[in-house]
């Protein structure tokens, strides 16, 4: 899975600055493994094309947006927690916490860690990287995601135009951010120092910089303190900001509520699958609409096909409805006048059912045979009741029936209906 990192100016940076989309980030696209594809520096604008194909675009805010508490918290269900956390931060805060986005992440003892940040200042930021592309989007505090060496305290400078962003990670939950704008661009590296010594008047420091700002930091160091040297200039590396981003829970989109960070279909990703299968419903609705049309034709011309018969056998007759049916009752009617019975005429009926009966062994005036209580013919159908008792194996007559081309229902109880299947 593909993975765009940006680290943001501040909102201190943003606000001085006259666009401030306009001014560089660094940035590192990483592939499967967390391996670095691209990294550089870039105007958010320029980076439409690698955040609209990321699948994931993480989000390193300025430490100075995000303020870091450490609160004793009672056990609590994640939602409940959520409704408590705006009371219990709000004594420790300057602005009003509804307009504060909080996140709390993970107990250690008694104590769990809570991040806060701009409400206004995030939807902006989601809405900026949203419209350039973005699907899946994480906002990280940049303090939590600087590695920390063993036994020292860990700093990085990132220089947004004239303005740098100081970001400072003091302990494994701890840190601060500060934007620096330095009345001398030549003496940005000094200035750093001195802030960062009066920040940590005595622990070990492990200062970030970038690679081609080393010497001049190297410089200002040996300047300053000639003699304890406890900040130690090393080259800035995405490798450690993205292993800190891998292990940091405190994500601040969350606290929007659901997925605010988030699209929740990737259409782009459907985009062949869906054309495909467009073309394929077409290409089918095509094909059902042609044969329905072929055999609405065939069907016409084999309508008019047997008008034109029936017509030419019967020249006087001037209502044709159903051309079939009419001829059949035709041919029927001339068997009849002619002295041929019809298969539902009485004596066929009467024989064929007489012919089954007797096969089963039914016929005849025993003691313990079935026997025929009425027999009636109407409908050209004939109407059978046989006797009560003894019981009549009614599936043994329903077979012998079908063998001469005879079917047999019963419209009530007791009464068999017999009639011709053709």
């Amino acid at each position: 899975m593909s993975t765009l990192y940006i680290r943001l100016p501040s909102r201190s940076v943003a606000d001085n600055a006259a666009h401030w989309i306009a001014l560089p980030c660094p940035y590192a696209l990483a592939g499967a493994g967390e391996s670095i594809e691209r990294e550089g520096q870039a105007a958010l604008s320029d980076l439409a094309g690698m955040i609209g194909g990321a699948q994931r675009v993480v989000l390193l805010l300025a430490a100075s947006d995000v303020t870091l508490l450490h609160l004793k918290v009672p056990p609590m269900s994640a939602a409940r927690l959520r409704v408590a956390l705006p009371n219990m931060v709000e004594d420790q805060l300057m602005s009003d916490p509804a307009d504060c986005v909080m996140v709390a992440g993970g107990s250690v003892g008694e104590l769990r860690t809570v991040a806060v940040v701009q409400r206004t200042w995030l939807q902006i930021l989601l809405q900026t990287v949203r419209s350039l592309g973005a699907r899946h989007v994480l906002a990280l505090p940049s303090q939590l995601c600087l590695a920390l060496p063993a036994g020292s305290v860990a700093a990085a400078v990132t220089a947004f135009g004239a303005e740098l962003d100081i970001t400072l990670r003091l302990a494994e939950r701890d840190g601060l951010g500060l934007p620096l704008l330095p009345d001398d661009a030549a003496a940005a590296s000094r200035d750093v120092l001195e802030t960062l010594c009066a920040l940590v008047p005595v622990a070990s420091i492990a200062l970030y910089v970038p690679q081609q700002q080393v010497p001049a930091y190297q410089q200002a160091v040996d300047v300053l303190l000639p003699i304890e040297q406890r900040i130690t200039v090393l080259a800035d590396n995405w490798m450690r900001w993205i292993a800190g981003a891998r292990t940091s829970s405190l994500n601040l989109v969350a606290g929007l509520g659901g997925s605010a960070g988030n699209s929740s279909v990737d259409w782009r990703r459907w985009r062949w699958p869906l054309v495909v299968g467009t073309l394929l419903l077409l290409v089918n609705i095509g094909a059902l609409n042609f044969e329905w049309w072929r055999l609405s034709r065939e069907a016409v011309q084999l309508r008019a096909s047997m008008v034109q018969i029936y017509k030419s056998a019967y020249p006087k007759e001037t209502v044709i409805v159903d051309p079939a049916a009419q001829m059949r009752q035709k041919v029927a009617a001339a068997q009849r006048d002619s002295g041929k019975a019809a298969p539902d005429d009485f004596g066929p009926l009467a024989a064929s059912f007489a012919a089954a009966w007797s096969t089963l062994g039914l016929a005849g005036d025993g003691a313990g045979k079935p026997a025929i209580a009425s027999l009636e013919y109407r409908e050209r159908s004939l109407f059978v009741k046989p006797k009560a008792t003894p019981a009549v194996p009614i599936a043994q007559v329903k077979a012998a029936l079908a063998a001469r081309n005879l079917s047999l229902t019963q419209p009530a109880p007791g009464v068999w209906q017999i009639r011709s299947a053709s």
